[in-house]
Protein backbone atom coordinates (compact mmCIF):
# COMPACT_ATOMS: atom_id res chain seq x y z
CA UNK A 1 0.00 0.00 0.00
CA UNK A 2 1.33 3.41 -0.98
CA UNK A 3 1.81 6.58 0.53
CA UNK A 4 -0.41 8.18 -1.49
CA UNK A 5 -2.69 5.48 -1.09
CA UNK A 6 -2.89 5.82 2.61
CA UNK A 7 -3.21 9.85 2.34
CA UNK A 8 -6.21 9.60 -0.20
CA UNK A 9 -8.00 6.75 2.05
CA UNK A 10 -7.53 9.69 4.85
CA UNK A 11 -9.85 11.73 2.56
CA UNK A 12 -12.67 9.32 1.84
CA UNK A 13 -12.46 8.62 5.61
CA UNK A 14 -13.59 12.02 6.31
CA UNK A 15 -15.59 12.37 3.53
CA UNK A 16 -17.76 9.11 5.50
CA UNK A 17 -18.77 12.37 8.36
CA UNK A 18 -21.14 13.35 5.20
CA UNK A 19 -22.41 10.52 4.92
CA UNK A 20 -23.35 10.50 8.72
CA UNK A 21 -24.41 13.81 8.37
CA UNK A 22 -27.27 12.93 5.98
CA UNK A 23 -28.14 9.64 8.39
CA UNK A 24 -28.34 12.45 11.10
CA UNK A 25 -30.64 15.03 9.72
CA UNK A 26 -32.89 12.09 8.23
CA UNK A 27 -33.47 11.08 12.22
CA UNK A 28 -34.10 14.87 13.12
CA UNK A 29 -36.63 15.25 10.26
CA UNK A 30 -38.11 12.38 11.60
CA UNK A 31 -38.01 14.00 15.11
CA UNK A 32 -36.11 10.70 16.32
CA UNK A 33 -33.00 12.80 18.22
CA UNK A 34 -32.00 9.61 20.05
CA UNK A 35 -30.85 8.50 16.90
CA UNK A 36 -29.53 11.70 15.19
CA UNK A 37 -27.12 12.21 18.07
CA UNK A 38 -25.99 8.61 18.07
CA UNK A 39 -24.88 9.49 14.34
CA UNK A 40 -23.70 12.43 15.57
CA UNK A 41 -21.43 11.22 17.78
CA UNK A 42 -20.00 8.73 15.07
CA UNK A 43 -19.28 11.47 12.75
CA UNK A 44 -17.74 13.53 16.43
CA UNK A 45 -15.31 10.46 16.44
CA UNK A 46 -14.30 10.38 12.72
CA UNK A 47 -13.69 14.04 13.25
CA UNK A 48 -11.43 12.91 15.82
CA UNK A 49 -9.20 10.88 14.02
CA UNK A 50 -8.91 12.24 10.41
CA UNK A 51 -6.91 14.58 11.67
CA UNK A 52 -4.07 13.02 13.51
CA UNK A 53 -4.29 10.37 10.23
CA UNK A 54 -3.81 13.58 7.69
CA UNK A 55 -1.38 14.66 9.59
CA UNK A 56 0.47 11.22 10.08
CA UNK A 57 0.62 10.80 6.51
CA UNK A 58 1.36 14.29 4.59
CA UNK A 59 -2.30 14.29 3.10
CA UNK A 60 -1.30 17.69 1.69
CA UNK A 61 1.74 16.46 -0.05
CA UNK A 62 0.73 13.64 -1.10
CA UNK A 63 -3.04 13.44 -1.87
CA UNK A 64 -2.84 17.51 -2.76
CA UNK A 65 -5.86 17.30 -5.24
CA UNK A 66 -8.24 17.22 -2.61
CA UNK A 67 -8.34 19.97 0.30
CA UNK A 68 -8.84 18.43 3.68
CA UNK A 69 -9.04 21.26 5.74
CA UNK A 70 -12.04 22.58 3.38
CA UNK A 71 -13.98 19.09 3.76
CA UNK A 72 -13.46 19.09 6.75
CA UNK A 73 -15.02 22.30 6.91
CA UNK A 74 -18.28 21.21 5.06
CA UNK A 75 -18.77 18.49 7.20
CA UNK A 76 -18.03 20.00 10.52
CA UNK A 77 -20.88 23.08 9.48
CA UNK A 78 -23.49 20.54 8.84
CA UNK A 79 -22.48 18.38 12.09
CA UNK A 80 -21.57 20.88 14.52
CA UNK A 81 -24.17 23.72 13.69
CA UNK A 82 -26.42 22.98 11.12
CA UNK A 83 -27.65 19.91 11.88
CA UNK A 84 -27.62 20.81 15.95
CA UNK A 85 -29.29 24.22 15.37
CA UNK A 86 -32.07 22.51 13.20
CA UNK A 87 -32.84 19.89 16.32
CA UNK A 88 -33.05 22.37 19.13
CA UNK A 89 -35.49 24.83 16.62
CA UNK A 90 -37.91 21.59 15.90
CA UNK A 91 -37.59 20.01 19.19
CA UNK A 92 -39.85 22.45 21.32
CA UNK A 93 -37.12 22.75 23.49
CA UNK A 94 -37.42 27.02 22.78
CA UNK A 95 -40.44 28.58 22.65
CA UNK A 96 -41.98 31.21 19.92
CA UNK A 97 -39.68 34.19 18.94
CA UNK A 98 -36.66 32.42 20.63
CA UNK A 99 -36.64 29.17 18.62
CA UNK A 100 -36.00 31.17 15.67
CA UNK A 101 -33.98 33.65 17.12
CA UNK A 102 -31.73 30.68 17.96
CA UNK A 103 -31.72 28.89 14.94
CA UNK A 104 -31.16 32.40 12.87
CA UNK A 105 -27.72 33.49 15.09
CA UNK A 106 -26.46 30.35 14.80
CA UNK A 107 -25.96 29.51 11.87
CA UNK A 108 -24.85 33.33 11.05
CA UNK A 109 -22.41 33.41 13.20
CA UNK A 110 -21.11 29.88 12.99
CA UNK A 111 -21.00 31.01 8.83
CA UNK A 112 -19.08 33.98 9.49
CA UNK A 113 -16.70 32.44 12.38
CA UNK A 114 -15.75 29.10 10.08
CA UNK A 115 -14.55 31.68 7.38
CA UNK A 116 -12.62 33.32 10.03
CA UNK A 117 -8.90 32.84 9.19
CA UNK A 118 -8.07 34.04 12.79
CA UNK A 119 -9.77 31.12 14.64
CA UNK A 120 -6.74 29.43 15.81
CA UNK A 121 -4.05 29.74 17.97
CA UNK A 122 -0.20 29.73 17.80
CA UNK A 123 -0.42 26.66 20.32
CA UNK A 124 -3.65 25.15 17.94
CA UNK A 125 -6.53 25.97 20.24
CA UNK A 126 -9.37 28.23 18.67
CA UNK A 127 -9.75 31.79 19.21
CA UNK A 128 -13.57 32.07 20.50
CA UNK A 129 -16.05 29.58 20.71
CA UNK A 130 -15.57 27.02 17.70
CA UNK A 131 -18.79 26.71 17.17
CA UNK A 132 -19.86 23.15 19.15
CA UNK A 133 -23.07 23.68 18.74
CA UNK A 134 -23.99 20.29 18.78
CA UNK A 135 -22.15 19.66 21.75
CA UNK A 136 -23.96 22.17 23.56
CA UNK A 137 -27.63 20.98 22.25
CA UNK A 138 -27.00 17.71 23.55
CA UNK A 139 -26.32 19.11 27.06
CA UNK A 140 -29.74 21.33 26.14
CA UNK A 141 -31.42 17.64 25.07
CA UNK A 142 -30.37 15.92 28.44
CA UNK A 143 -30.91 18.30 31.11
CA UNK A 144 -33.55 20.36 29.33
CA UNK A 145 -33.38 23.68 31.10
CA UNK A 146 -35.93 27.00 30.88
CA UNK A 147 -35.92 28.11 27.71
CA UNK A 148 -34.92 31.23 28.80
CA UNK A 149 -31.41 29.70 29.79
CA UNK A 150 -31.18 28.26 26.72
CA UNK A 151 -31.61 31.69 24.84
CA UNK A 152 -29.01 33.20 26.90
CA UNK A 153 -26.24 30.32 26.56
CA UNK A 154 -27.04 30.74 23.04
CA UNK A 155 -26.61 34.69 22.81
CA UNK A 156 -23.00 34.28 25.05
CA UNK A 157 -21.85 31.30 22.88
CA UNK A 158 -22.71 33.41 19.72
CA UNK A 159 -21.09 36.48 21.36
CA UNK A 160 -18.14 34.41 22.41
CA UNK A 161 -17.45 33.39 19.04
CA UNK A 162 -15.51 36.57 18.33
CA UNK A 163 -14.45 37.06 21.51
CA UNK A 164 -10.19 37.21 22.33
CA UNK A 165 -11.21 33.66 24.48
CA UNK A 166 -9.04 30.64 24.15
CA UNK A 167 -11.24 26.94 23.08
CA UNK A 168 -8.75 24.03 23.61
CA UNK A 169 -8.36 21.74 20.57
CA UNK A 170 -7.96 18.50 23.26
CA UNK A 171 -5.96 16.40 20.55
CA UNK A 172 -3.88 19.58 19.18
CA UNK A 173 -3.54 22.12 22.26
CA UNK A 174 -0.60 20.55 23.79
CA UNK A 175 -0.69 22.25 27.26
CA UNK A 176 -2.67 19.89 29.75
CA UNK A 177 -3.30 17.19 27.29
CA UNK A 178 -3.11 14.45 29.50
CA UNK A 179 -5.92 15.45 30.79
CA UNK A 180 -8.00 17.09 27.63
CA UNK A 181 -7.77 14.18 25.45
CA UNK A 182 -9.14 11.86 28.03
CA UNK A 183 -12.21 14.22 29.49
CA UNK A 184 -13.04 14.42 25.08
CA UNK A 185 -13.05 10.56 25.17
CA UNK A 186 -15.29 11.11 28.59
CA UNK A 187 -17.25 13.30 26.82
CA UNK A 188 -17.93 11.05 23.70
CA UNK A 189 -18.99 8.39 25.60
CA UNK A 190 -21.08 10.11 28.13
CA UNK A 191 -22.88 12.12 25.02
CA UNK A 192 -23.77 8.45 23.28
CA UNK A 193 -24.55 7.12 26.32
CA UNK A 194 -27.10 9.62 26.67
CA UNK A 195 -28.43 9.10 23.73
CA UNK A 196 -28.45 5.48 23.80
CA UNK A 197 -30.83 5.96 27.22
CA UNK A 198 -33.18 7.85 25.11
CA UNK A 199 -31.88 11.23 26.88
CA UNK A 200 -33.55 9.17 30.61
CA UNK A 201 -33.85 12.37 32.87
CA UNK A 202 -32.26 9.70 35.63
CA UNK A 203 -29.40 8.38 33.57
CA UNK A 204 -25.82 9.13 35.41
CA UNK A 205 -24.55 9.91 31.90
CA UNK A 206 -25.71 13.53 31.93
CA UNK A 207 -23.56 14.32 35.07
CA UNK A 208 -20.69 13.19 33.04
CA UNK A 209 -21.31 15.15 30.04
CA UNK A 210 -21.81 18.59 32.31
CA UNK A 211 -18.70 17.58 34.06
CA UNK A 212 -16.67 17.18 31.27
CA UNK A 213 -18.48 20.15 29.09
CA UNK A 214 -17.72 22.18 31.43
CA UNK A 215 -14.07 21.59 31.68
CA UNK A 216 -13.82 21.46 27.71
CA UNK A 217 -15.41 25.30 27.15
CA UNK A 218 -13.19 26.20 30.56
CA UNK A 219 -10.15 25.12 30.22
CA UNK A 220 -8.73 27.06 27.40
CA UNK A 221 -9.41 30.43 28.99
CA UNK A 222 -8.38 29.16 32.43
CA UNK A 223 -4.89 28.67 30.14
CA UNK A 224 -4.69 32.24 29.56
CA UNK A 225 -5.30 33.06 32.91
CA UNK A 226 -2.61 30.38 34.52
CA UNK A 227 0.79 31.74 32.88
CA UNK A 228 3.28 29.22 31.88
CA UNK A 229 5.79 28.06 33.78
CA UNK A 230 8.85 28.67 32.64
CA UNK A 231 11.42 25.66 32.78
CA UNK A 232 14.41 26.67 35.09
CA UNK A 233 18.11 26.57 33.42
CA UNK A 234 20.10 24.38 35.46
Amino acid sequence: MTIRFKALSVHLFTATGAVFAMLAMLAAVEEKWSLMYLWLVVSFIVDGIDGPLARHYHVKKNAPEFDGVLLDLIIDYLTYVFIPAFALFKSGLMDGWTGWFAIIVITFASAMYFADTRMKTKDNSFSGFPGCWNMFVIVVFALEPNFWVILMLVTLFSIAMFLPLKFIHPIRTERWRNLSLPMAFAWTFFAGWSAWVDFHPESWAHWGLVVTSIYLVSAGIAQQIVPVRKKVEA
